[in-house]
Formats: structure tokens, sequence, C-alpha cells
């Protein structure tokens, strides 16, 4: 095998697909990527047995062929590499020669036939969406997801097609994320399936603001397609949780707040909490909220923000960092605050169909 390619393109396709690869893999084979050449282009796969990337980048092709290499390995020497292209020989043995000006590499590499058979995704349903609208779903729900691995179906973000729309949830049982999107939802082709943190994360790599995505939903596993990339990942199995009996009915005080200045001032006030003492409280207040903590043998802060608001006084503890997650991750100028009392869960919403539902802390 032998080929041509672009410095910048050979390094922005193995950073694609460099993300499944475990750090700690048992079998060497899972940390390397697959590279076939054929006619035009590469195809750079990898895997982790269950999420799987693959990348197609054009390439010059000298002579056709397949092995894999090391991929983080590769991956570093190709960044160093000096601007220009890359060109790169592949024996019988499966040593790759990769040479670029004056820089010489040779790594060894395994042969194909001991690389995973690639997922196939043909049949099941496929439902059409912009890229740019699916990251965004993304990024507003995958904090949420429970890391707690006692509880698997909380281990991934869970996607509901049904009534002409997308519904995503996640949750940890502290906190809990949705978001909808309209979405055409054939008859007979509604689904529920939850899918893992680790292909979401690549996902909101991948996904780019324009052009449009693929999901293809089969019964055990879900493939994303989007211009020359795609990740096949099996689905996490199990029931997930009733999520719409959480998302309180009514509230009894709604604040419109400006979300830049309620994260900085959150972002301040959380650095004289600790691990042990990890609540900031949230004072709402006739047109101002404050923001304060106070930490035993550390010190306190405060901080208030004006707002337009004449209800009754509320004073609620939150864990910080659970209130700033959704903050980082939206995009409007405004918020609105829904609370009930100070030891019911407080709801975060803004303009588009997102809601976050996040509970209190009990402290003395």
């Amino acid at each position: 095998m032998k080929f041509s390619i672009s410095k910048t393109a050979f390094q922005e396709a193995l950073q694609v697909v460099q993300g499944v690869v475990s750090l700690r893999s048992t079998l060497p084979i899972l940390s390397n990527v697959l590279i076939k050449a054929d006619k035009k282009h590469l195809t750079l796969t990898t895997t982790d047995l269950d999420v799987s990337m693959r990348c197609n980048v054009d390439a010059t092709i000298k002579s056709s062929g397949a092995t894999s290499l090391p991929v983080r390995r590769l991956l570093s020497i190709v960044r160093e590499l000096p601007e220009g292209n890359v060109d790169v020989e592949v024996d019988d043995k499966n040593a790759a020669t990769i040479k670029a000006g004056a820089a010489f590499f040779k790594i060894m590499g395994l042969s194909e036939d001991e690389f995973p058979p690639s997922p196939t995704v043909e049949g099941g349903t496929a439902h059409g969406m912009a890229q740019a609208s699916l990251r965004d779903m993304f990024r507003k729900t995958s904090y949420a997801v429970s890391t707690d691995e006692t509880r698997r179906v909380l281990n991934g973000v869970h996607l509901s097609f049904r009534g002409d729309k997308l519904t995503m949830v996640a949750t940890d049982g502290r906190r809990l994320a949705l978001v909808e999107h309209a979405i055409d939802v054939p008859d007979k082709s509604e689904k529920d399936m939850i899918i893992p943190s680790k292909a979401v994360k690549e996902l909101v790599h991948v996904l780019k603001d324009e052009g449009d995505a693929q999901l293809h939903v089969l019964d055990k596993q879900v493939a994303v397609e989007c211009a020359n990339v795609l990740m096949v990942c099996k689905l996490i199995e199990g029931n997930y949780p009733n999520f719409r009996q959480v998302v309180p009915s009514q509230c009894e005080e709604r604040v419109t707040v400006e979300r830049e200045s309620l994260l900085v001032a959150l972002r301040r006030v959380s650095l004289l909490t600790t691990d042990k003492a990890n609540s900031v409280r949230l004072t709402f207040a006739k047109n101002k909220i404050e923001i304060s903590t106070v930490t035993p043998d550390v010190g306190e802060a405060r901080e208030a923000i004006p707002i337009k608001y004449s209800g009754k006084q509320i004073s609620v503890a939150f864990n910080p960092e659970y209130v700033m997650d959704p903050l980082r991750n939206m995009d409007d100028d405004e918020i609105f605050f829904e609370l009930v009392d100070d030891l019911s869960p407080g709801v975060i919403k803004c303009a588009s169909p997102f809601v976050y539902v996040l509970m209190p802390m009990r402290i003395s």
C-alpha cells in the first residue's frame, strides 16, 4: 500500500477516529486504526468493540491495500510533521514508512485480518436532521448523564422518537436535562433508545455547524452518518425511568435572569466551596438574586445580580456545578428560573424547548 496525503487532512481524520480508542485496551489491535487505501480515498476505522468510528479522506492512492497502525503514535507523528504532503508506504510485513520534507519515520503495524469486522448498518429506520441541531441537543443534555455504573440505563442519553419530535433526556438522579426538536417520525417507527455517553461525547466533536446527519436506528445499535464520518455504537439495554413525572407541573415564581451574569457570579462565589461543602445559596429577593456560600475553615463569598422581581423571597441551596452546567451549554442571552419554595426542585428554561430540573441541597 502506498499513498500521498495532505498533512492537515490526515491529521484531522486521525483526530476524528482516535477518541474511540481506549487507553487501557487488553487487545493490542484495539489501539490501532485500520487504514484502507482504495481508488481516490483512505478509509480510517477505529473501535473499542462497543463504539466504531469511520472516516473517509481524499488522498492520492499509488497502490491500494490495508494495514492497521497504532493510532495515537501515528497522530503524534503526523501532528509534528512539516506542512505539505505526507508520503506513506506499507510493506507486506505491515511496517509503515512515513516521509514529509526531511522527516522520516518507520512504525510497525498489525495485519488488517486481526482487526474486528466493521458493523453493518443495513435495515432499520433513518431519521434526518441538521448536524448543528443534533449537536446542540447532545450538548444541552450529556452533562447530566450519570457516572454510577450500578445504574447502567442512566449512563447514556435517552432518545425518544415519538409524535413528530425527538425528545432527548439525561439524568443522574440529582438533576435532569430535557430538550425537544421537531422531526418527521414515520408511522410505526416510534422508538426509544439509550446512547452511551462515550458515543455522545465523540458525536459532539464530530458534528459540524453545517450539513445534515442521518440517524440509522436498529434493534441494538444506532449509526450516525454525516458527510465523511460514520459512527456506529451499541445501545444500552434496559428501561429508562419515567422522566416526565420528575418535571414539575407548576411553579410559584418565574424569574428572568441574564445567563452570562449568573454564570460569572456562580463561578466566582464557588471558588470558596470545597468537596465537603459544595453548595451555594441562591436567595431570590426584591429586584436581586444574592449568591452566597459559607465554608467552615475556608471563608465566605457573596455576590448580587440585579433582576426584575417582586415575588416572595425564596432561598434555596444548589450544587454550583449543577447550576453552571446548563448555563455553559446554552446560547440564549436570558434564561428563566422557576421556583416553588426553599425545598422544592428548581427549574431552568429558555426560549427553546429545553427544561432542566435540579434538586436542592439541604444544608444547616
